[in-house]
């Protein structure tokens, strides 16, 4: 269930501030993507957002001005479907997973962007998934697309504890409490960094 990985990732992350909860936000964003995002991704959005998690990984809001999270879904499916893709690209091509004869972006049958990180990895959200399910694909900066069958909190989970979930060799972990940083909603605001509960790691 992903409630246990959403629990378990609250436990490295400690007590949700949820500074901007705003279910109207969502209902929004998921109107304009014709789709609804998984519950778990939105109730950890909803919980820490905007948020960069392990000086590496960063969520955004849907109700909040900067850091909008339906204008960087747009802006980066926009930028995604600008790709010409050569035969026999990209690899780990997810039009073959989707049974899809077009990779798009920003809509229920392609990919959905969601989380980013500052090494150029993208995470997607696939709502129609490979088999009728929704999975996710992570883009690894390099062109190369990496398909997991599991819920965003899951795939969260094992990111935090230094799983490859990016591709192989992709582990980004610390050891440690989790490095959290809120992200400026000001151009003067600098958020300092704060971290988790001990997690004896």
């Amino acid at each position: 269930m992903w409630e246990n990985y959403v629990g378990r990732v609250q436990e490295m992350l400690g007590e949700p501030p949820r500074r901007y909860r705003n279910p109207a936000a969502w209902r929004d964003l998921e109107g304009d993507l014709g789709v609804n995002l998984p519950a778990d991704y939105k109730e950890i959005v909803d919980g820490y957002a905007p948020i960069q998690i392990n000086c590496h990984l960063s969520l955004d809001h849907p109700a909040t001005g900067r850091w909008n999270l339906g204008a960087w879904i747009r802006s980066t499916a926009d930028a995604w479907s600008q790709v010409e893709w050569d035969d026999g690209e990209p690899e780990g091509d997810p039009r073959v997973s989707l049974g899809v004869p077009e990779l798009v972006f920003g809509t229920p049958d392609g990919l959905i962007p969601i989380a980013s990180t500052d090494r150029g990895e993208t995470l997607f959200h696939a709502p129609r998934g490979g088999q009728g399910t929704s999975s996710l694909f992570v883009e690894d900066g390099e062109g190369e697309f990496f398909e997991y069958s599991m819920t965003f909190s899951e795939w969260l989970y094992r990111w935090l504890i230094g799983e490859d979930v990016a591709g192989p060799g992709s582990s980004a972990f610390y050891p440690g409490p989790v490095a959290l940083r809120d992200l400026p909603m000001t151009a003067d605001e600098r958020p300092e960094t704060r971290y988790g509960p001990p997690r004896g790691m």
